[in-house]
């Protein structure tokens, strides 16, 4: 867990050094903690919110269940040996960049990644930033949910007991607004499904769009602009200056 003294969202958490900050839900780190409204999954959100800062994504390093294919939503896993080993070396890759805001989902997996690459110190947990809750088939593989119901996607269909792609999205549209009143650009470490939800409506389309979008992890992914257009720069990269 981040310890050390709290500071505020347009505190500059340079690099993997400094002061530690606090945690909570995406509203809390915004200018005055106004919540968020979010487009609901659908639509594009408000050009007002608009700046030209990047939003640096990263997927945690391996652990039993993603290497297994088993829906990992609020079941809290540690990493592996191996996604120990992956969360050092993202840190190596993102060692020589300056983020004004570090976030990290709650959940271990992500904490733990967020810590090895350096950041622990600077990072605030964000509670929109945890992986999409699977209810009902949590744990299970999506052979095993075909099973019983052939064709099922996760994108497409209801998960009993969990989220909804639009809900999801409502989540991902507050970390987006959050993102986009910093001073500069933005790292947050989190999972595969919510992180292309967050994708997809950094772009502009729905929710459901992220499916369209794979990503493994321990992997970089930059969201940026061309002009005044909301982009993905770069996408699932695992190696090397994603930021270069």
């Amino acid at each position: 867990m981040p310890s050390g003294a709290e500071s505020g969202p347009s505190g500059a958490a340079s690099g993997p050094s400094g002061a530690a900050s606090g945690h909570g839900d995406v509203a809390a780190v915004r200018p005055g903690g106004a919540a968020a409204s979010g487009a609901g999954g659908e639509g594009e959100l408000g050009s007002e919110d608009r700046s030209r800062v990047r939003l640096v994504v990263v997927r945690h390093g391996a652990t039993e269940w993603s290497q297994s294919g088993r829906h990992t939503g609020r079941t809290d896993l540690p990493l592996l040996d191996e996604g120990r080993r992956q969360a050092r070396e993202l840190g190596s890759r993102l060692a020589d960049h300056d983020f004004a805001l570090v976030l990290t989902s709650p959940l271990c997996r992500a904490r733990q990644t967020c810590a090895l690459a350096g950041f622990g110190p600077v990072a605030r947990e964000c509670d929109d930033l945890r992986e999409w809750d699977y209810g009902d088939y949590e744990g299970r593989t999506t052979d095993e949910i075909r099973a019983k119901r052939p064709g099922w996607s996760l994108w497409r269909d209801a998960v009993p007991g969990g989220e909804t792609a639009r809900q999801v999205g409502d989540r991902a549209d507050r970390v987006i607004e959050a993102v986009r009143v910093q001073d500069g650009d933005v790292l947050a470490f989190a999972h595969a499904h919510v992180l292309r939800v967050v994708a997809a409506r950094w772009v502009g389309l729905p929710a459901t769009d992220g499916a369209l979008l794979t990503l493994s992890p321990a992997t970089i992914s930059v969201l940026g602009w061309e002009r005044d257009v909301a982009v993905v720069e770069r996408w699932n990269d695992a190696a090397g200056d994603a930021l270069g």
